[in-house]
This record gives C-alpha cells, sequence and structure tokens, in this order.
C-alpha cells in the first residue's frame, strides 16, 4: 500500500525510503545527544506512531476477515514491522532494557483495541477557515505536548539543542497538515484569484503555526537570552519551508506531490538559500495549476 501510495505521487519507493531512513536517522542522533531523556522521548514517539495500528474499527474488520486468532498474529507482526526502525537505533545505542520494554508494549498494545478519535470535539484556537489547522491540530495535538514539554525540560537541563529539537517538532507537525492535497470542492468555495488564495493560505499557515511554536519560542529567548539569533533564524527557515509545502502542493493540485518537488525540497533541507529560487517558482507554477478551480 505504501508502495501505491508512493508511485501515485511520482515518486519511486527507493528514494523515498532512502530519504526517510536518513531523516529517521539523522532525528535520532540528534536527539541522543540533546539530552538524558532520549530513550523515554524515543519510546513515547514510537508508541505514539504505532497506536494508530490499534484502532478499534480496523481490529474489528482484521478480525471479520481472518478470524481471532490470525487477526491477532497479523497484529504482532505489524507492530514489531512497524517498530523495527527504533528498536534497530535502541539496539545500536546497546540500550537493552529500553529495547526488551519497547518490544513487550508494542506486542502488548497489538492484543488490545481502543478507538483513536475522541466522541467529544476537542476546542482548537483555530478558526474553520482554512481547516488544516483545525483537523491537524485535532489529531496531533499530544505532539504539541511533548513539544511544550520537552522546551520546560531543556531548560531544567540548561539544554539549547533540546529546546530547538521542540520547537522543530512544532513546526514539522504543521508542516505535515499541507502534505495531503483536499477535494477541488474545497479550493473552488474560496472563490479567490489564484495569487490570493496562495497568500491567504499561506498567512494562515504561518499565523497559526507561529502561535503553536510562539510558547516554546518566548521561553527558550528568556532562558537562552544569548541566542535568540539562532532561535529567529530556525524560525524563520521553519517559515520558509511551510510556505515551500503549501506551494508545492499546489504545484500539482489536485494530485499528491510529484518527485520533482519532493527532491527539491530535499536539496533545500540540505542547503536552504535554494529556497529563494523555489519558492517563486513554485507559487508561480500553482497559480497556472489553480486557475481552472480560481478565475
Amino acid at each position: 500500500m505504501c508502495n501505491r501510495h508512493l508511485k501515485d505521487a511520482g515518486i519511486h519507493p527507493l528514494v523515498a525510503y532512502v530519504l526517510m531512513t536518513a531523516l529517521f536517522l539523522g532525528l535520532s542522533v540528534y536527539l541522543f545527544q540533546s539530552t538524558e531523556f532520549a530513550p523515554y522521548i524515543y519510546l513515547l514517539v514510537a508508541l505514539s506512531l504505532i497506536g494508530n495500528l490499534s484502532e478499534k474499527r480496523r481490529s474489528e474488520f482484521l478480525r471479520i476477515c481472518f478470524g481471532d486468532s490470525s487477526m491477532k498474529k497479523i497484529r504482532i507482526g505489524e507492530n514489531v514491522m512497524a517498530s523495527l526502525p527504533f528498536l534497530a537505533f535502541l539496539l545500536y545505542q546497546q540500550l537493552f532494557v529500553y529495547l526488551a520494554l519497547l518490544v513487550a508494549l508494542v506486542i502488548l498494545m497489538a492484543l488490545s483495541h481502543f478507538k483513536t478519535a475522541f466522541q467529544w470535539t476537542l476546542w482548537t484556537p483555530f478558526s474553520k477557515r482554512p481547516f488544516e489547522f483545525t483537523v491537524g491540530f485535532r489529531n496531533t495535538f499530544y505532539l504539541f505536548i511533548l513539544a511544550y514539554g520537552l522546551s520546560v525540560m531543556a531548560v531544567v537541563q540548561n539544554n539549547f539543542n533540546l529546546g530547538i529539537f521542540a520547537l522543530l517538532i512544532v513546526f514539522t507537525t504543521c508542516l505535515f497538515y499541507h502534505t495531503k492535497a483536499e477535494n477541488e470542492y474545497y479550493v473552488w468555495s474560496f472563490h479567490l484569484k489564484p495569487k490570493e488564495f496562495l497568500l491567504r493560505k499561506i498567512k494562515t499557515a504561518l499565523l497559526y503555526s507561529t502561535l503553536l511554536a510562539l510558547p516554546i519560542a518566548l521561553l527558550l529567548s528568556y532562558f537562552f537570552y544569548p541566542n535568540m539569533g539562532i532561535i529567529l533564524l530556525f524560525m524563520v527557515l521553519a517559515w520558509a519551508f511551510l510556505i515551500s509545502m503549501i506551494v508545492s502542493k499546489y504545484s500539482e493540485y489536485p494530485n499528491e506531490i510529484y518527485l520533482a518537488p519532493s527532491i527539491l525540497l530535499a536539496l533545500c533541507l540540505w542547503f536552504p538559500p535554494l529556497l529563494l529560487i523555489f519558492i517563486p517558482y513554485y507559487f508561480k507554477k500553482s497559480e497556472n495549476r489553480l486557475t481552472r478551480l480560481l478565475k
């Protein structure tokens, strides 16, 4: 299924897996170099990602299709496979106790099921228009709790790098709100010209992402005052990548983001000044792509 989604988006699966592996290793190394609490954070992140596989309706579907015994074997296999990157890195770090704990927890989660959706509507600080942050925040609010907790831990431990990592969690989460193409009706309903539509999307994304990141930025600025320039630099880069993701998304709309913009975005991560070329080019391409829906 993953391969089909990647191919539909115009991305060769091998390229995607290599890039994801490199990103995973880079973030893992950075985390373990930043704080002594990295193993606990690592377990929490792994369990948060794997938890979606234990959704009640999904488990019921597997039980109906394969029976109770086979369903449990499938779920254990899924959870173990999904946790393999985390297990491999814990093994590399020789953290055998945490490795054993993660194996036990993923097996326990495979034998249980729960609803991942709330029966009540979670309040958000965002309006209903546009919808990305309202829907995204309700699905990923626990990541912001994690990020705020890490920022407090960074102050307590006097670890500036951990604080920057917490800031990046917020912006990366906001970045992924704009990866999936919405239904064409939601674009058409804006009744704006393409340029106005894109500027509105960008303005809203910058405003709401900054609102979510502001508590961390202010906390770090107060306790790590000499590093305010670095904090501002990271925020400016995060804003630039957020804009890049939005214009990349609509440059291929209503299709998923294709291989070319994905590779260029990866290059921008390596050499951020490329964003000065990337953003205007894909902004213009997005305007042309949206012309048939927005006059």
